[in-house]
């Protein structure tokens, strides 16, 4: 089997590079080759012993995705994006990486030949709902995004959805939720103060809070984020049926309910951590965003997530921090 997972250099790509390589299977299929691409060239997983290819490559350069489709990939991950606040900030990099990027893979896929149909897991968000809101959004709910990063995503998942239907690929869109906690650095997403609030204070470090603690919001952990991505890639066409793009399971909580979490499971000195910093751009992007769902088919479907936002704050602990939190 051969891979492609483009935008492999950053959080999700790389620990979906490592879980793959750990496994060195996809589908009951052993994994033989592996082409990973991002902006900058993704570093090579030391332990893969099969056909590697890094590279660095836009996506956004109508002349990558025939490249990339060259060797015909049978699973394509297709995580490159530009994130929610960069996206805002700059209408024509989105547009030209979150769409334009998209739909030139769609069509490289298509152009290869009748006899290439790949599996294509897409990642797209629930920033493709708009307000006003529901008390609980299904899967049926309209697509009215109030931002560009979530029209672009919400435009992919209708091309998907074509494409899919045509045969030209076989499809599959994945809402994630607000990805909590990211390890690292910031970086310049919409969201990424959830996961500061609690990623710094847990390292010993102050962390600024942009928005009321009244504010609710969906959340998965990168572990999830991961099992979503590797489940969606092999789930049999016939139990997605036509209806490709669901949203993922997660965690409904608002802000209190986070830094009350990270309370419990670090203690106060760790919760008082957290700085008030006001920030109305972040405030009015956050408040477009859609808050709690019902992720009933993705469930069905097998997909699955944690229970509470302390398991979320565990797992990073676990994964990130090796059981221990700073001081």
């Amino acid at each position: 089997m051969h891979i492609l997972i483009t935008g492999a250099a950053g959080m999700i790509g790389r620990k979906l590079t490592a879980r793959l390589v750990e496994a060195g299977h996809l589908n009951g299929r052993p994994i033989e080759a592996l082409t990973l691409i991002d902006i900058d060239s993704p570093e090579k997983p030391k332990t893969f012993t099969g056909t590697l290819v890094t590279a660095a490559a836009d996506i956004g350069d109508p002349a990558a995705a025939p490249a990339l489709i060259a060797g015909k990939p049978d699973v394509v991950f297709h995580l490159a994006a530009i994130v929610s606040g960069e996206a805002e900030l700059d209408f024509e990099k989105g547009d030209r990486i979150n769409l334009d990027g998209s739909r030139a893979l769609l069509e490289a896929i298509r152009q290869a030949g009748d006899d290439y149909r790949p599996r294509l897991v897409f990642t797209s968000s629930i920033a493709v709902f708009g307000a006003p809101f529901p008390e609980v959004i299904g899967d049926d709910f309209h697509l009215t995004p109030l931002t560009s990063y979530g029209t672009q995503k919400a435009i992919v998942e209708l091309l998907l959805a074509d494409y899919t239907r045509r045969g030209f690929v076989d499809g599959i869109g994945i809402r994630l939720p607000t990805i909590s906690v990211r390890p690292g650095r910031p970086n310049k997403a919409a969201s990424g103060f959830f996961s500061a609030i609690i990623r710094e204070p847990l390292a010993g470090e102050e962390a600024a809070l942009p928005v009321g603690e009244d504010v609710m919001h969906w959340h998965a952990s990168p572990r999830s984020a991961v099992g979503f991505l590797i489940h969606a890639a092999g789930l049999p066409s016939e139990r997605l049926g036509p209806r490709v793009n669901l949203t993922m399971p997660g965690v409904a909580c608002t802000v209190a309910e986070q830094i009350t979490a990270l309370r419990r499971i670090g203690g106060e000195k760790v919760a008082a951590r957290i700085r008030r910093a006001p920030d109305p751009l972040v405030a009015r992007i956050v408040a477009g965003w859609p808050r709690r769902f019902d992720p009933r088919r993705a469930l069905a479907l097998g997909f699955a997530a944690e229970s509470s936002f302390d398991d979320i704050i565990r797992v990073h602990i676990e994964d990130e921090l090796g059981g221990r939190i700073g001081a």
